[in-house]
């Protein structure tokens, strides 16, 4: 298997946008729980979040989810379908997009999610929600985003508070494998500087629960990615750093399983516990 096979996905799914146009529906359906879309969070254009909001929220949960896109592509649209779902169950989703690689640097990716997180935080108890009970998952370069939060400790906008939670899915917690890669010519990743933010021997500066996910088809490289910094946590005590392989999925394929009943997405509801046990209507 070449390099850029086990550390570019596009190489190793070729046919990946299909994944994308089959939840096109879903993700149409999703505006139903929409409440407000293109929240700005920040200055930059791509400072801005979507919000899904259930009907009845009595524990004030909410989850923050980070898209992939190996820091340089995608966009929150495509994702109302893993935010409907969680909806239904009683918990409130932002999705926000945030600067790529390419116009702007890493570090900017970087202060987009704290950004971010620090939106959820201050404007939880506008929204019905609690800054006590937020989980947080992302997938691929979105994990990275994720641990980047929970490694930097959150910064100060979280003093006193914890996290319910953190779901990451295929994650890339190394972002130096992207340099042998076609993708690099996008991203301009350069050592040592980029080497300078390699989490894979970075504990969590707060230990949560966690669920570290990869699809079973993907590269065994990039498997490797997930199984190793799951073990780091483990070994570290900053979570139980629970490693998932997900049978007959891909890179792509495995964002399946945060719909309804999915894995990803009953993992999630079980780090908010009974009060979204059901779905609001029950």
């Amino acid at each position: 298997m070449t390099y850029e096979v086990s550390f570019n996905p596009r190489a190793a799914v070729p046919d990946f946008g299909k994944y994308q146009l089959a939840r096109a529906a879903l993700n149409e359906a999703a505006k139903s729980a929409l409440a407000e879309a293109d929240v700005a969070y920040g200055p930059h254009e791509r400072h801005r979040l979507d919000l899904y909001r259930p009907e009845r929220n009595p524990a004030g949960d909410i989850h923050l989810y980070f898209h992939g896109g190996y820091w340089r592509a995608g966009d929150k649209s495509n994702f109302g379908f893993l935010a409907k779902a969680l909806v239904d169950r009683g918990i409130a989703v932002v999705v926000p997009n945030y600067t790529l690689c390419g116009p702007s640097t890493f570090e900017s990716v970087l202060e987009s999610a704290r950004a971010a997180f620090a939106w959820v935080v201050a404007n939880a108890s506008r929204q019905a929600c609690s800054p006590f009970r937020v989980s947080l998952s992302g997938h691929s370069a979105g994990a990275y985003l994720c641990a980047h939060l929970l490694q930097a400790g959150l910064f100060p906008v979280l003093e006193g508070h914890e996290i319910l939670g953190a779901t990451l899915v295929s994650g890339v917690y190394t972002p130096a494998v992207a340099i042998g890669t076609t993708v690099n010519a996008e991203l301009g990743f350069e050592r040592p500087h980029i080497d300078a933010f390699d989490l894979a021997q970075r504990p969590w500066m707060r230990p949560t629960q966690a669920n570290v996910f990869a699809g079973a088809t993907e590269p065994p490289a990039w498997i490797a990615l997930s199984r190793d910094y799951a073990d780091m946590l483990r070994a570290a005590g900053s979570a139980d750093g629970r490693f998932q392989l997900l049978p007959g999925h891909d890179h792509f394929s495995i964002l399946d399983e945060y719909r309804a009943g999915g894995r990803i997405h009953e993992a999630i509801v079980a780090q908010h516990g009974s009060a979204s046990s059901s779905a609001p209507n029950d």
